[in-house]
């Protein structure tokens, strides 16, 4: 595991696996929405986000975290020697969205760029809300068209992430 690809909808846990992932296994993490976001919530140019991605991508390991299929998946699927899917219930995406924003109102995790403090975001709970029926067929053609030989693990909850990352700690 020297690759690795995190997807799943917002609110899902990627940032958390991303970095409990990197902290066991000492692989950079690449938050892909750090390097999207422009201060105040502005997105970057197309071509600057993907020269962003291909920097961060340089050296022989990374771990990223985030989507961003029609901008970066050319760049990481076929790089990828493992595909995550956290793939959790609506309601509870929902529920860690607006908690954390609630939580950390006013303040930039630091998956985020700078300049971007956490906020209620309608529009990302429209998306969430949507996901499984607009965002998850497009991304599992995708993931097959780009990689279809990588090895894809659906991690179904919190129990089973939990699984996951005592088999790396084991391994």
């Amino acid at each position: 595991m020297e690759r690795v690809v995190i997807l799943g909808c917002s609110g899902s846990g990627k940032s958390t696996l991303a970095r409990r992932l990197g902290e066991m296994t000492g692989l950079p993490v690449v938050h892909l929405d750090a390097l999207f976001w422009e201060p105040g919530w502005k997105e970057s140019d197309p071509a600057i986000f993907r020269q962003r991605v291909v920097q961060a991508l340089v050296g022989r390991s990374w771990i990223t975290d985030g989507i961003y299929s029609s901008k970066t998946f050319d760049l990481r699927l076929p790089e990828a020697d493992l595909i995550l899917w956290i793939d959790q219930p609506r309601a509870l995406r929902l529920w860690r969205v607006t908690w954390r924003a609630l939580r950390q109102w006013g303040k930039t995790r630091p998956d985020l760029a700078p300049g971007c403090p956490e906020r209620v975001d309608l529009e990302l709970l429209k998306y969430i809300w949507n996901f499984d029926r607009k965002n998850r067929p497009r991304l599992e053609a995708a993931i097959a068209k780009l990689a279809p030989t990588t090895p894809l693990v659906r991690l179904r909850g919190d129990r089973e992430i939990a699984q996951f990352l005592a088999g790396v700690r084991q391994a």
